[in-house]
């Protein structure tokens, strides 16, 4: 008999936490059978996933696609899952068409702030999510911030939620052997006497990649000596990418700073820096922070989010304020002449991944959870079966 179906719901497959997290969870998992269901498309990150687990693509239109609703109710009718898996606002209007489909388990998962509303305040948003309330069985959670909206702003009963943090997979992000690896392609060598410091993400508004730009900045005009040892590396693509060079351009620090674009080695990139930095003005649970803890690195990151439930301030790195581009100098500047406490920072970042978010855990919990509700909601076939 072969084990249960579980549909995995999402907007697009691309490169992101929230898909890095549904991969770890595939590939790492081995009670149930998966599939992804992309409302608009699948990128080459599809690639990451097993070959006999099969990706369907919708390609969902710009604005109201009406006909969404039966594209989904007809492939849940097809692959018949015992149970489906939304995430995220764009995904969570799928709960309808998997209740018409007659597919009696049914999750929501939260990962992060909507790009348009970075903290949930929308009252829109908050509607529809209530309207939709009563067809989500489980909801999944991956910060305490999160969770907190859920009940105070959504009024979902805690019987009802489940928060998960993500894991990060040690086996791959790991500190370099040897000191600093030096990165493919990247113009700043592993010499010993510079300071890389650098963030991985998408290049839109809310990772606010222009903040850390802005901090780099005033930290050369404030230490101009800084110019020979201090380095800026920006991995990912998006529109802040063209703004972010505008500004180095300016100031004449371009040939300072590396912006490669959208990059496959991530796990790679992290072993080559020597402080990582989340800038972000909203975050769920960031994939990106534990994957540079897991590497060693301390962090400095913005207080929002489920930021502060990663870093422990002043032990494995440091919290600064949103859009604060002086306080996230002023950070900064603590680590550059001062490579113990770098090493010691790093050091206790990744004793804590080991100890609190391994992948082995996070996979356990979301088994735990589908094997709730499949019970409830399929008494009569046994764990395991279709």
């Amino acid at each position: 008999m072969s084990p249960p179906l579980i549909v995995h719901i999402i907007y697009r497959l691309g490169v992101g936490g929230l898909e890095n997290g549904l991969v770890n969870l595939i590939n790492h998992g081995g009670r149930y059978r998966h599939a992804v269901v992309c409302l608009k498309d699948a990128t080459e990150f599809r690639q990451r996933l097993p070959p006999e687990v099969p990706v369907y693509e919708l390609h969902r239109k710009e604005g109201q696609d009406f006909g969404l609703y039966g594209r989904v109710y007809r492939l849940l009718r097809e692959l018949r899952p015992a149970l489906v898996h939304t995430r995220n606002l764009a995904a969570l209007e799928c709960q309808l068409p998997a209740w018409w489909a007659g597919v009696r388990a049914r999750v929501h998962g939260e990962h992060g702030w909507d790009v348009f509303d970075p903290e949930g305040r929308n009252r829109k948003y908050q509607w529809l999510r209530r309207a939709y309330k009563p067809l989500v069985q489980r909801y999944i959670p991956l910060s305490r911030h999160l969770e907190d909206y859920l009940r105070e702003r959504i009024r979902v009963p805690d019987s009802r939620i489940t928060r998960i943090c993500n894991g990060v997979d040690t086996a791959v992000f790991h500190p370099p052997r040897q000191g600093r690896a030096p990165i493919g392609g990247c113009p700043f060598g592993a010499d010993g006497g510079l300071v890389l410091l650098g963030t991985v993400g998408r290049m839109h508004g809310v990772k606010d990649q222009l903040n850390l730009v802005r901090a780099f900045l005033l930290l050369l005009e404030q230490r101009p000596e800084r110019r020979e040892n201090l380095r800026l590396i920006l991995v990912g693509d998006g529109p802040l990418r063209a703004e972010a060079i505008a500004l180095l351009r300016a100031a004449g620090a371009e040939p300072l700073a590396w912006l490669p674009g959208g990059r496959g080695d991530v796990a790679a990139i992290l072993r080559g820096l020597d402080i990582f930095v989340l800038p972000s003005q909203a975050e769920g649970i960031s994939n990106t922070i534990l994957e540079a803890m897991a590497t060693g690195l301390p962090v400095v990151a913005t207080a929002v989010g489920g930021n502060p439930e990663l870093v422990a301030d002043g032990l494995t790195g440091t919290l600064v304020p949103r859009q604060d581009p002086v306080a996230l100098a002023a950070a900064l500047a603590r680590y550059l002449d001062d490579p113990d406490i770098r090493r010691a920072q790093g050091e206790a970042g990744l004793a804590r991944v080991r100890e609190r978010f391994s992948l082995d855990a996070m996979v356990r919990n979301y088994e735990a959870v589908y094997g709730q509700l499949l019970a409830a909601h399929h008494p009569t076939q046994p764990e395991g079966t279709p």
